[in-house]
């Protein structure tokens, strides 16, 4: 079946999920196989990223999180770390104007302050050059971890008794996830996993918690718009119960269409 004949069947079945994230994994031992320093895999990985990015728009997904930069990898080499931040910022100006071409907004989630300078700069300059934009909305994961978030969250909500705005009664779901990270978005429904590796890694730990998950061997380097398209057709063809069974989920679709 042709790429775009399968996209078509997708849409018309209209089971497309709203918000999809990706743990983009196996950058380094792509290069590594190829006898290459572990940048070049995470060079080749921003074209794939691109490629996920443009059918994201063909299929009309609506936010696309990105891991791509992890509170743990603060740990790697420096020399490997810097060379990420330097690429995150080549990046963002190399490929600014096809984001604003393309009507794609960037928010980023995690601890910016932990950047580079010239880093952050960057990422702010992308984020308000594309704050009107009314398409994709594309989360860069920087120095995110699941783990903080919530500590953030928890902290946010006991400043908000202390200060008298509301008491502790009241802390429900939907006020954690107001105070998240990626508040007034909807929750991902759909985790990919590229690399091999069947692990979540700390990644949105509480917004993930009804999402599914697809895990593939392909490497992040070689992941483009065919693989995510598969990965959505598998999602389009799966049941979500939400802790239902199936029988009443046909009941509730029935009685949606009365």
């Amino acid at each position: 079946m042709r790429l775009e004949e399968k996209i078509q069947i997708i849409k018309e079945t209209g089971n497309i999920p709203r918000h999809v994230g990706i743990i983009m994994d196996g950058n380094g031992r792509w290069a590594k196989r190829r006898g290459l320093p572990r940048v070049a895999g995470h060079n080749e990985g921003v074209n794939s990223v691109e490629s996920v990015v443009e059918a994201c728009g063909q299929l009309g997904i609506d936010y696309l999180t990105i891991y791509t930069f992890s509170e743990e990898n603060w740990r790697r080499p420096s020399w490997e770390v810097a060379s990420l931040m330097q690429l995150l910022v080549t990046t963002i100006n190399r490929k600014i104007k096809r984001l604003m071409d393309q009507n794609v907004k960037i928010l980023t989630i995690g601890n910016l302050d932990k950047l580079p300078d010239y880093a952050r700069k960057a990422m702010l300059k992308a984020m308000e050059m594309t704050r009107d934009n009314t398409g994709l909305t594309l989360n860069v994961a920087l120095s995110y971890g699941g783990r903080q978030e919530l500590v953030d969250s928890f902290k946010k909500l006991a400043l908000q008794i202390k200060q008298g705005l509301i008491d502790a009664d009241e802390i429900d779901e939907q006020l954690v996830a107001q105070n998240l990270y990626t508040a007034n978005q909807p929750d991902p429904d759909l985790v990919i996993r590229t690399g091999g590796e069947r692990r979540i890694s700390n990644f949105l730990l509480w917004q993930i918690a009804y999402a599914e998950i697809y895990f593939t061997r392909t490497a992040w380097p070689d992941f483009r718009k065919p693989q995510f398209v598969d990965a959505i057709w598998d999602y389009a063809r799966r049941e979500r119960r939400f802790g239902m069974v199936s029988e009443q989920l046909n009941k509730e679709t029935i009685l949606q269409n009365v």
